[in-house]
């Protein structure tokens, strides 16, 4: 993988929280790539799968060896009921140096605690159209305005899935997030490939065509962001 013009990592750990409430909005989709990304670049990742679907699982099942590795965390239900199973898990998923984590949908206000406790990012995939946007609205509110949050704000960023710039429903979007002052860092198309990769346990960019430059560019606006310091990122 060229690696064209992607940031140096920040030395320490990074925990990105990879949620919305609504499902179907292409959060599996955002983190896979994400965690293939991270894995291509030499450093040790972990893929933690909070989703009850295991999808993100069945994704690393997929997985060639031949491909950087990375370290999969499945879904609790599926690894027993043992306490210490959980708790060895996650001290090895909390060693990697990158942990990209997926998180069920639905999720209620008083489930914010817990997972802002696993995270040092938050990045909320989108859907540009009326009825996600609004979803998407209320979400973030309910976030910014939980009192867990406000004690300890985490730098969370928005991106667009399954967009088409130039138009009237992807405008709707920026302006929403230009309101509530949130990054808004990359915009992801609805391509072909991403099921292609999906099924093949890769990335995007490991397939044998590659990506092309404007979703690659995509993909290197979203780590920088991830890797710059929290004041960069607009949030306290």
């Amino acid at each position: 993988m060229s690696s064209r013009s992607l940031p140096e990592l920040a030395p320490e750990q990074r925990r990105i929280l990879v949620v919305n409430a609504k499902g179907g909005c292409g959060k599996t989709t955002l983190t896979t790539n994400l965690a293939a990304l991270y894995a291509s670049m030499e450093v040790e990742t972990a893929l933690v799968d909070h989703d009850p679907q295991g999808s993100a699982s069945q994704w690393l099942k997929a997985r060639d060896e031949s491909l950087p590795a990375i370290q999969g965390i499945a879904p609790w239900k599926h690894t027993g009921d043992a306490s210490t199973t959980r708790s060895f898990q996650m001290r090895l998923a909390f060693e990697a140096h990158r942990v990209v984590i997926d998180t069920p949908a639905a999720l209620a206000a008083s489930d914010f605690r817990r997972w802002l406790g696993e995270a040092d990012r938050i990045v909320i995939p989108v859907l540009p159209s009326a009825i996600d946007i609004k979803a998407g609205a209320r979400f973030i509110g309910d976030l910014l305005l939980n009192r867990h949050y406000r004690n300890k704000p985490v730098p969370l960023a928005v991106v667009a899935n399954r967009a088409r710039r130039n138009t009237l429903v992807f405008e709707k979007l920026e302006r929403f997030l230009i309101s509530l002052r949130i990054p808004f860092v990359a915009t992801f198309r609805d391509l072909q490939g991403y099921v292609r990769a999906a099924e093949s346990g890769e990335g995007l960019f490991e397939l044998t065509r590659g990506v092309d430059d404007q979703e690659w560019e995509s993909f290197e606006q979203l780590i920088h962001w991830i890797e710059a310091t929290p004041g960069a990122h607009g949030v306290a």
